[in-house]
Parts: C-alpha cells; structure tokens; sequence
C-alpha cells in the first residue's frame, strides 16, 4: 500500500492562514523537554509578534535560548479540513519604544476587532477588568518579534 504524503501550501496559502490567525503555539527550549505555551499574536505581512508576562516558564527558557518553533493551525471540529503551518526561528524582544507602542496597539486593535473576550486580558498582565487600550498605555508585557526563520513547514489536507 502507498503512503500519501499530506500536500504542503504555498506561500499566499500559509501567509493567508497565519493572517487570519490570532493564536498560535510556541515550543521553548525546555530543561529536558520541550516546553509549549499558547500565545496571541499579530502579523504586520512580515513578522509575527507576541506579548508575553514578564514572569514563568516561558521567559526563562526565552532568556537561555531564543530559538524556538511557532506552530499556527486551523481546522473544523470534524477534522475533514485543516491546514496548519510551523515556523523554526528565534525570538528577539523589541526594544524601540516606538515599535513597541505600534505593536501593542496591534494587539488593541485584534481584541477590539475580532471582539476578544477580555478575560484574554489576564494573561497579558493586566485585569479582565482593564480596557483592551490598557495594553498600549501600560507596558506590563514583553514584546517579542520571530526573526531568523529558517524552516516553515505548511501542510494541507488533501
């Protein structure tokens, strides 16, 4: 019997998939173990970038090593159609106050646009309580941009 191989996607295919995306999973370096945490996040058509607390696991293993693989997915609840892509890159965090003011209010915009609860609030260091425009005043998370991308995996079903 022939195994089939699931088709990859092309380029548009995977960019259109990771624009229509808000939630992604990161795989750290962990100490024996790969370490694995969902993040939200946004894409500006050339990188992806993630607020993280400045607290836990995820930014110890991001201070030892910045290398790191970022999986985005879509499915439906049967499983007849999915897509998913994987992206091998490194983690850099984003120092200009600029960029990080812009990249926060990217982050505003997703949650007020596609009407994210804001129970998400929590786990960007602010309250539920707070407005999403808290994320762009007040810099209670670490902005991080994926650079160094050198393998994309992005496959398909058939």
């Amino acid at each position: 019997m022939e195994i089939i191989k699931i088709p990859r996607m092309d380029k548009a295919e995977y960019d259109r998939l990771i624009e229509r995306g808000y939630v992604c999973r990161i795989a750290f370096q962990g100490e024996k173990y790969p370490y694995i945490a969902p993040f939200l996040y946004v894409f500006d058509g050339s990188f992806l970038y993630f607020l993280s607390t400045k607290y836990g696991k995820k930014l110890e293993y991001f201070r030892k090593s910045p290398y790191v693989s970022v999986e985005i997915e879509k499915y439906t609840k049967d499983l007849s159609s999915y897509t998913f892509v994987t992206l091998q890159g490194y983690l850099e965090e984003v120092e200009d106050s600029i960029e990080k003011k812009l990249i926060r209010e990217k982050f505003v915009d997703l949650i007020v646009d596609r009407n994210l609860s804001c129970n998400i609030l929590a786990a960007l260091g602010h309250s539920p309580m707070d407005a999403p425009v808290a994320i762009a005043e007040e810099e209670r998370s670490l902005v991080w941009k994926l650079a160094g991308v050198k393998d994309i995996v992005s496959l398909k079903n058939l």
